[in-house]
């Protein structure tokens, strides 16, 4: 399968404190691939890299074989690479639907007729075209990460970040995000998903990459790298794991 995007030797670090060590990793097209690793792993930093926001210390990105190292976020955005954050970041005082015209409008680059256009069609498929017109500060926080995903679709991307979209959520609202995600996988963008709700995670995903201190410590099909041993250690600790037996 082609890989779209790439990450190769990557090094980043602040102020001597190593984020990340060295972390390559592929994305194939059309895949969903989890990124999974305890707080402080380096997920988010990777994210950063990948999208620009910061320029790694040494190593390559690549996507669709094109280096792309260092480009910044509205360039890496223009060329395909759309992201949520942890935290959703919404104009409050804007309704929905202009918040996802204005990502349609500055992400993608459309005239704003064709922006207006897109945001309807994308607010559809995401579930949130009754709830155009409220204001985006009055949304509950599954609307809010449902019109985090809506402002990036917008985007028109080949490749989406999805960093920690079911945190915070309940049990109920899970499944409606997992459809959200799927049906944006099944329009032909490739996912790299983290998060901490591991059954979602193992439901959303075809593979996954397992960090710890910056670097991969197990890749391959969900349920056996949760069962690696390293990666319950980098999670709970060598002692809990000794006394316990594992999880």
């Amino acid at each position: 399968m082609e890989v779209i995007l790439e990450g190769i030797n990557l090094k980043k670090s602040f102020g001597g404190v190593v984020a990340i060590k060295n972390l390559s990793f592929k994305l194939k097209k059309g895949e969903v691939l989890g990124l999974m690793g305890p707080n402080g792993a380096g997920k988010t930093t990777a994210f950063n890299l990948i999208t620009g926001v910061y320029k790694p210390d040494t190593g390559v990105i690549k996507y669709m074989n094109k280096d792309i190292t260092g480009l910044p976020p509205y360039l890496t955005c223009r060329l395909g690479i759309a992201r949520t954050h942890q935290i959703p970041r919404p104009f409050s005082n804007l309704s929905v639907f202009q918040n996802v015209v204005v990502a349609a409008m500055y992400g993608a680059g459309l005239h704003k007729s064709e922006a207006e256009k897109k945001a309807l069609e994308v607010l559809e498929i995401i579930g949130l075209l009754s709830k155009k017109d409220i204001m985006a500060g009055h949304l509950q926080l599954a609307e809010l990460r449902s019109l985090e995903l809506a402002r990036a679709l917008a985007c028109k991307p080949k490749v989406l970040l999805a960093d920690e979209i079911a945190a915070g959520l309940t049990e109920a609202e899970i499944p409606h995000l997992l459809r959200i995600l799927k049906t944006i996988n099944s329009m032909g963008v490739s996912i790299i998903l983290v998060d901490h709700v591991m059954k979602f995670l193992v439901d959303a995903v075809n593979r996954v990459i397992a960090i710890a201190s910056g670097e991969v410590i197990a890749e391959g099909e969900p349920n056996e790298v949760l069962r690696d041993p390293k990666v319950i250690e980098s999670y709970l600790g060598t002692n809990i794991i000794k006394g316990s037996g594992g999880i």
